[in-house]
Formats: C-alpha cells, structure tokens, sequence
C-alpha cells in the first residue's frame, strides 16, 4: 500500500518521498548529502535549514535531526526548465470519478527522465485543479490515444482492479509498411490475408535500463498455454515459464498511404491485447515482419534523434470499455483521432 505524503502536489508534482536507513550516519541530513551531496550540497543544506524536509507527519527536519528519528523524508524537488512540448491532449470525458484524454504523440503519461511539467498528468492537474488525479492505466510517449485518469481517491480502488483483474476491454490500431514482397495493395490480397485474424503469444521481458522489451524462448513444455500460465513438471514444484504476452491481430484495410510515406502500400491492424507487456504491441508486429511504420525500437534500434513530429510512431489506443464498478453502466471511450498514414 502506497505512503501518503504529507505535502500536497506543487505545480502538479508529487513531493518526492525517501527511505532513510536505520544507521550509518549522525544526522538525516548527513544521510542525504551521502546520496546526492555531489548535485547541489548547498541547496541540500539551505532546504533542510527552511524546514523544506519534512516527516510522514509534516514535521520539519532539521540539520540537526537524528538519522534514526524517523523511516521516512518528504521533499519537493527542483524542477529543471522544460521546453513546451507543441501537442495538445483532448478531453473527451469528465466527471466526478474519471477524466478521459486523447493523448498525442509524443506526450508523456506521467513524469519521468527529463520529462515533468510536460506530461498529460501536470498538465491535466494543474488545468483542471485536481490535485488527486493519478493515471489508471499508461501510454507510451511514442503512443497516442484514450487515456483514463481517476480523480476521485475513494472509488479509485475499484477502477485500479478493473485493469489488474483484465477487465477492460483495449483496441488500439497501428499502420505498418508491406514489405515489397508483400506489395498486393492494388490487387487481390486474399492469399495473403488468410492467416489473419490470428493471436500471438510470447514471453516477453523488459529488464530496467534497457530500451527494449526481448522475447524469451518459450519450454516445449509450457507452449500451446494460455499467456500467464504456469506449468509444472511432473516430480517438481518449479515453475516454468509459459507466454506471458497475447495480442489478437485482425487487418481492417490495405492500401497506399494517405501520408508522408507517399503512396507507399501498408496495412492498418486492429490490435486487441489480452495482457500489457512493455512494448507487446510493437514487438508482436515485428515478429511478424510487419513493423509499426516509424518505430524507433523494433524491430531494429535506430539511433537517438529529435522528435520528428511529421513521423510519429502508427499506434492508437483507439478505445476502452468496461462495466463501471460504481454504477454498473457499460461504458466506453473512443479516441477521434486517425492515423495520419492510414491507407487512403
């Protein structure tokens, strides 16, 4: 269970919680000049001076404040000076329990790297006044499309099990370029098509600090499984890993693109996740040999470059649906937007 702060949100920021330990040094200061005294050990001091440190109960620390008085420390941290980021998001819903967005290309969910005040998060709490909005789901930056915020603590838990219990329906769409072997936009591409709609299934693992998610060979004996389970052999009690990531892909239209890939034929997939691995959509169609038309990641890493905002990566989070748990109404969420390389 998550540790309330005792500092409200500042400019839509969280205050930024750390755990001290029990020993090793006087002070709680001394203790957090140890960790980060070679970024600003002046502002640490002149912060702990103000009482601009506080205690799970708001209490102010001060330099002199032993080490073992307290498990915890609240601060604000600085926040660097942010480039507008040139997206806007699209309220498509709001109401006492729930704020639904579109999304753009390119703006983050929530803060994170060098990202903060240019989130959909700050962004939408500092709009609309909600200090307690939090995001019930995330979208990659590179990924656009219906993103679903809480802004009521109390019911927030119920919502929060809709996603973990896989009961919220999830389309997205995605373009790729056909390959030149593939090339059947302007003619029959009933052969091609036959295998579709089909559903991948892997075991995907992203490790952290990795840019990229990876796919893990799967045991013959926990293939043909359902994404999530475990297998057991038989006089063992280890578990072996089975799929973890499943995706049902089905081809709404072929054509030539309407965008800057200039005529260029590809494909538009709708993209139905059973499970939300880092990454699954994105690696799921390189698999196939059908990348998402400007992926950075997959299936090759490219070099790290600018945002180019005339090539954002083809995926949408085109909808959500549910039973609401508070008022037993179906509900859904659909995104306006379109794919800008969409066939024409």
């Amino acid at each position: 269970m998550a540790v309330p702060s005792p500092l409200p949100p500042r400019d839509g920021v969280n205050a930024t919680r750390l755990r001290l330990p029990a020993s090793g040094w006087e002070t709680a200061q001394d203790y957090v000049l140890h960790r980060f005294g070679h970024v600003d050990p002046e502002g640490i001091r002149a912060r702990f001076a103000r009482g601009e440190v506080v205690a799970a109960d708001g209490t102010p620390l001060t330099p002199a404040t032993p080490l073992n008085a307290h498990d915890d420390l609240w601060y604000y941290r600085d926040v660097p000076h942010e480039a507008p980021l040139p997206v806007e998001y699209d309220i498509l819903h709001r109401d006492e329990r729930l704020v639904v967005i579109h999304k753009p290309h390119f703006l983050p969910t929530t803060p994170g790297g060098r990202f903060v005040q240019e989130t959909a998060l700050v962004r939408l709490r500092n709009e609309l006044g909600i200090d307690d909005l939090v995001p019930l789901h995330r979208l990659d930056r590179a990924t656009a499309g219906v993103v679903m915020f809480s802004a009521d603590p109390a019911t927030r838990g119920a919502y929060h099990l809709l996603f973990e219990r896989r009961a919220v329906t999830k389309r997205y769409e995605a373009i790729s370029a056909l390959p030149p072997a593939r090339d059947h936009a302007d003619d029959d591409a009933a052969a091609w098509l036959d295998r579709f709609p089909l559903v991948m299934r892997s075991r995907i693992r992203k490790d952290k600090g990795v840019l990229r998610s990876l796919t893990e060979e799967i045991p013959t004996a926990a293939s043909g499984r359902a994404a999530g389970a475990r297998v057991r052999r038989r006089k063992s009690n280890l578990s072996h890993a089975g799929a973890n990531a499943e995706t049902r892909i089905e081809v709404l239209d072929v054509g030539r693109s309407a965008g800057t890939l200039a005529g260029a034929p590809v494909v538009r997939f709708r993209l139905s996740p059973r499970t939300g691995r880092t990454h699954q959509l994105r690696l799921h169609l390189a698999a196939l040999g059908l990348g998402i038309a400007f992926d950075p990641f997959y299936p090759d890493l490219l070099d790290a470059a600018p945002d180019d905002l005339a090539r954002p990566l083809q995926l949408l989070s085109r909808s959500i649906a549910f039973t609401d748990p508070v008022t037993g109404e179906h509900r859904e969420f659909v995104s306006p937007a379109e794919l800008q390389e969409r066939p024409a």
